[in-house]
């Protein structure tokens, strides 16, 4: 039997649209003083803020106006944290992002922390334990196979 690290690898692209906890997202802002009001990767079903833009939509082609919430397609993610890294810069907006917790990614040391100049590009904030995400509105009964993690990008 596969450890489920490894089947939840396989699985990205077959289904990464896993829905972030709501309680999660609410806790966060209060928690670092962040006013959020557009879902850039988000379903009708599980958008988390009243603008958002959907897969129909495509976040990717459009301006985000706003500060904004990410949790981005696993299996497209270099894509996404680039668009949020240029839309930070472009509007002066704030990005509150969820993802993996992958410090060794190309992605993570373009976007998040620079090993050359040694500097935070964005803020990293580690999550205790695992999270358990939704699907179709549904808790998942197993929690992710690895560690999450905030990332808060602010305009340099």
């Amino acid at each position: 039997m596969k450890a489920k690290s490894v089947q939840h690898l396989q699985s990205i692209g077959i289904y990464d649209e896993w829905e972030t906890p709501p309680s999660l997202i609410r806790i966060t802002q209060i928690k670092f003083d962040l006013s959020i009001f557009l879902d850039v990767c988000a379903t009708h079903d599980n958008a988390q803020f009243q603008k958002y833009f959907t897969k129909e939509i495509n976040g990717l082609n459009q301006n985000w106006f706003t500060n904004f919430f990410m949790n981005p397609p696993y299996s497209e993610i270099e894509i996404w944290m680039r668009k949020a890294w240029n839309e930070v810069q472009k509007n002066k907006v704030t990005g509150l992002i969820l993802t993996f917790a992958k410090t060794d990614t190309k992605w993570f040391h373009e976007f998040v922390f620079d090993e050359q100049k040694n500097i935070w590009l964005a803020q990293f904030i580690p999550i205790k334990g695992r999270i358990k995400f939704f699907k179709d509105g549904v808790k998942s009964k197993n929690s992710a196979p690895y560690p999450s993690c905030w990332i808060i990008m602010r305009p340099q």
